[in-house]
Parts: C-alpha cells; sequence; structure tokens
C-alpha cells in the first residue's frame, strides 16, 4: 500500500489496487485535525479493500455549514483532477464520525455527488452541551455561540435540501450521544428513502484509531481486539449492498 500524501488539507491514502472508488471522509471533533493519526486503521482497513482514501483536515468551528461548504469544494476539486487524468474511481462514498456526518449532510450539492453516505455515530448537539466553556465566553464577550445551522435547522434543512437517498446510519451500541435514530427519521420522511440503520458494538470513539495509540508508544500498544472491532467497521462500510448499482 502506497503512503500517506498531504494534498492541502486533503490526507490521501492509495491501496495497492483503489478499483472500489473513493472514500471522502470527515472526522469529528479534533480528531479530524490528523485523520491520517487518528482515524489510521479504520482508514487503512479501508484501502486494503481497494478504496482510495480522502481525509479533510480541520479544526472544528461554530459555523459548520461554512465548513461543510469547504470540505465539499476541497473533494470536488480533487475529483475534478481526477477526471483530467483519467484517474477517477468508480465509485465516490461519503464517510463522516460525528460531527462529520453532519457536515457531508450539509454539503451544497445535497449528497448527489455520491453513491451514498455511510455516517458513523451521528452526532448533532448544541454548542453549549458540546463545548459549554466556549458557549459561556461567547454569550459573555458577544460573539457567535451557537452551531450554525443550529440542531434544529440541521434537521430541517436535511429534510428540506438533502437528495441522497442511500445512506447507511451506523450506531454503536455503548454509544451516549449517538443521534442516528432521530436522523433516520428525517430521512425516511422524504420519498423513495432507502436509508437504514444498523447497530454494532462500541462506543462513540469505536472508529477513532488504534493507530493514535501505536504511534505513541509502539507496537506493543496495538490492541488485537481494538484491531478487530476496526475491521469489523471497515467491512460493513465496504460490504454495504446501498453501493450496488
Amino acid at each position: 500500500m502506497v503512503g500517506w500524501r498531504q494534498r492541502g488539507d486533503i490526507w490521501q491514502l492509495d491501496g495497492k489496487r483503489a478499483n472500489r472508488g473513493t472514500v471522502e471522509f470527515i472526522g469529528g471533533s479534533y480528531l479530524a485535525a490528523t485523520p491520517q493519526i487518528s482515524y489510521r486503521r479504520l482508514l487503512e482497513a479501508l484501502a486494503v479493500r481497494g478504496w482510495r482514501i480522502r481525509a479533510w483536515s480541520y479544526v472544528p468551528g461554530f459555523d459548520h455549514q461554512d465548513q461543510a461548504n469547504t470540505a465539499w469544494r476541497r473533494f470536488r476539486q480533487l475529483r475534478d483532477a481526477d477526471v483530467e487524468g483519467e484517474e477517477s474511481g468508480q465509485v465516490s462514498l461519503r464517510l463522516g464520525h460525528s460531527l462529520g456526518c453532519k457536515l457531508h449532510l450539509l454539503a451544497p450539492d445535497g449528497g448527489r455527488g455520491a453513491a451514498g453516505l455511510v455516517a458513523l455515530s451521528f452526532n448533532n448537539f448544541s454548542a453549549e452541551r458540546s463545548v459549554p466553556l466556549l458557549a459561556e465566553l461567547g454569550q459573555q464577550f458577544n460573539f457567535r455561540s451557537e452551531f450554525s445551522p443550529s440542531p434544529e435547522e440541521t434537521l430541517h434543512q436535511v429534510a428540506r435540501t438533502y437528495l441522497q437517498s442511500h445512506n447507511l446510519l451506523v450506531r454503536f451500541n455503548r454509544d451516549q450521544i449517538d443521534q442516528s435514530q432521530r436522523l433516520l427519521g428525517v430521512l425516511q420522511s422524504r420519498p423513495g428513502d432507502a436509508s437504514r440503520l444498523k447497530e454494532l458494538p462500541g462506543d462513540h470513539l469505536a472508529p477513532a484509531s488504534a493507530g493514535l495509540r501505536q504511534n505513541l508508544l509502539g507496537q506493543w500498544a496495538d490492541d488485537p481486539a481494538r484491531q478487530r472491532a476496526l475491521d469489523r467497521i471497515a467491512a460493513t462500510v465496504d460490504g454495504w449492498d446501498g453501493l450496488d448499482p
């Protein structure tokens, strides 16, 4: 497998045979600043299965719509470069974790530029619950202290403007902050929707990488059970029948 390489704020990983297509990944919270480390094991497991990986590196802010637009634009630029270089994959799959799911759902193309979305541990909490200190400071010093769009506005926007019918929502059975069930209700209320929910063992950080510990502590720190759990998530994404023509 070819190693990770950086293309601006996108980290790319090409498997030896990227014949499945391209995964466009957005991570959650502050794990997303270094996706090539924070989600290394999951993304490399997908690369082994034949996917080209593109992971957007960002630091979360309050304007989620602006960040969704930026991510979509960056992924599109690389897709366009692939077409010009005749290296385009067969499928473009959007993959998100936590906040990353929300950013994919807010993409300005309504999800039309991909075969589908896999949303791991969708989270749509308010700023007050997600980052209470920042929300308190915002109120004190009169700067934006709520996400834009807000949690309720996000769901209304998904119902109105999100056009992708193929969505796999994955929740983990020990995840206390997952909101996939509510999102599923919004998606399934749309005509012709084919979204579904799957539950796997784990908690909210299940997709985060064992590679994070390995980079810091060495090979001996890797937990085989953790790796098996990440492989299970990768197999779920890769085997999703929503990707079939």
